[in-house]
């Protein structure tokens, strides 16, 4: 697929984004403004079709009913290439009637976040951070999103009692030590409203970094001016993830708002999704990499498409991933490699996915092959004493976990469990045993490293 680049023009000596015909008349002052570009998003088939040549599934999707929310800013709608309708940006924000059809394994809530909210707009699947959700507005809507069963709901927006909750919740949760506003996105709040929310949050002792994803410095870069600027780098530790999906979307526009959070001391990532016909292909993912990193933002992530209504036509298999990963590693630099991950269905959390380099192991050996095929031995210790190392990981302390916290893998490597086991397995497992006692009294129950070597 070739994707026609947009050349930028020059505006008082400044490079810009081309404007439409349909804005030619919108004075810069006010083009500039972003509450201005809020007010005028495009949503409906007649703005849209002033702009765009539409085709019939697009327009079948704009008037079909019960479908995500559709919104625009005329920013983002400018990069849209009004005659070729496999343009990577038209297609993340223009709907499909094929969105209404459902597709093997579809879900309303695929991360079971809501199954993981302690209190109302609040995630806490990891040990020692959440996801706090504060709006369910965004600049635009995109196609895809996870939370479409939530976000772009004016009726289900959190009120300042629901972000009061959340705050009272990380007051006495001690064991959170960073926090991820989303929603929606944060920064389409009120200046004041967002002020008070990360005031709050630094006036918490124990929480230590404060991250913001959010798509509005891509969808509506005006937004980012100094001013906002100036007011997050009052709270440092404060990181931003912004989501760019395809280099389109890298406009000079862009360009000048990431260079503004960078010179504010705001460290940045990005995290993108990969989607069918969007940017499933190596050559996309190199050239969006390298133009993040020439902007000073590092690829954090590249997701694999969830399993959510509307997305269905955007998923492609995990393999398609995997290929990317393997052209990336070893033809770009390491810190311009994101992680692919999945999005565990039903709640699992983040599970990273990746070739295969390790080839084989035996005692004191590991055989890797590299990115070319080449293939080498690394030689391991003969002399390593496990007993050596730190008594707060022997403990399971280094994690800063308590006994309150859920428990992963590592704690099998530092001997404080034996075995996770599924929900139930024990009773299934009992085979008669009435409370899963032997006749020698002794537990048929073995998680516990200690209780299988009681002398240890």
């Amino acid at each position: 697929m070739v994707v026609k680049s947009i050349k930028p023009v020059l505006a008082n000596g400044v490079e810009v984004t081309p404007r439409p015909a349909l804005w030619a008349d919108v004075p810069d002052e006010q083009w500039n403004d972003w509450r201005w570009q809020m007010s005028h998003r495009l949503n409906t088939l007649d703005e849209l079709s002033q702009l765009i040549r539409l085709t019939d599934e697009e327009k079948e999707g704009l008037q079909a009913q019960g479908l995500f929310r559709i919104d625009i800013t005329p920013y983002f709608a400018s990069l849209i290439d009004p005659d070729d309708p496999t343009c990577p940006v038209r297609r993340q924000v223009i709907p499909l009637g094929r969105e209404a059809r459902a597709f093997e394994a579809v879900m309303a809530d695929s991360l079971a976040e809501d199954a993981h909210s302690p209190v109302p707009g609040l995630v806490h699947r990891y040990p020692d951070r959440v996801l706090m959700l504060v709006t369910t507005e965004c600049a635009s809507y995109c196609r895809y999103c996870t939370r479409s069963r939530l976000v772009g709901d004016n009726s289900a927006n959190f009120s300042s009692s629901d972000h009061e909750e959340q705050i009272e919740y990380l007051a006495n949760t001690p064991q959170v030590r960073d926090v991820l506003l989303s929603g929606g996105d944060p920064l389409t709040m009120a200046p004041r409203r967002l002020y008070n929310l990360l005031k709050a949050l630094r006036s918490i002792p124990h929480i230590e970094v404060v991250r913001i994803g959010s798509r509005v410095p891509v969808f509506l870069p005006q937004r980012i001016d100094d001013e906002l600027c100036a007011m997050l780098a009052e709270f440092h530790p404060l990181w931003l993830n912004i989501h760019v999906n395809h280099p389109k979307e890298i406009t000079p526009e862009l360009s000048r708002a990431l260079d503004r959070l960078s010179r504010a001391g705001i460290p940045l990532g990005n995290q993108a999704v990969l989607l069918r016909g969007v940017n499933d292909s190596p050559e996309v993912q190199l050239e969006l990499v390298h133009k993040l990193v020439k902007n000073r933002v590092r690829p954090y992530y590249l997701y694999q498409c969830d399993l959510v209504q509307g997305a269905g036509h955007f998923r492609t298999p995990v393999s398609v991933g995997i290929e990317i990963m393997e052209a990336l590693r070893g033809h770009t630099s390491g810190f311009a490699v994101p992680t692919y991950v999945i999005d565990a269905p039903g709640g699992g959390g983040k599970i990273p996915v990746a070739p295969n380099y390790v080839l084989s192991q035996s005692p004191g050996k590991v055989v890797l092959r590299n990115y070319e095929g080449f293939i080498t031995t690394y030689y391991e210790p003969t002399d390593y004493d496990r007993s050596e190392r730190s008594q707060l990981w022997l403990e399971g302390r280094a994690l800063g976990r308590d006994e309150g916290l859920q428990k992963g893998v590592a704690d099998l490597h530092s001997g404080k469990r034996l075995t996770i086991k599924p929900e139930g397995f024990d009773a299934l497992h009992q085979r008669g045993r009435a409370g899963g006692i032997t006749k020698r009294g002794r537990r048929n129950r073995l998680d516990s490293y200690d209780e299988l070597n009681p002398n240890r």
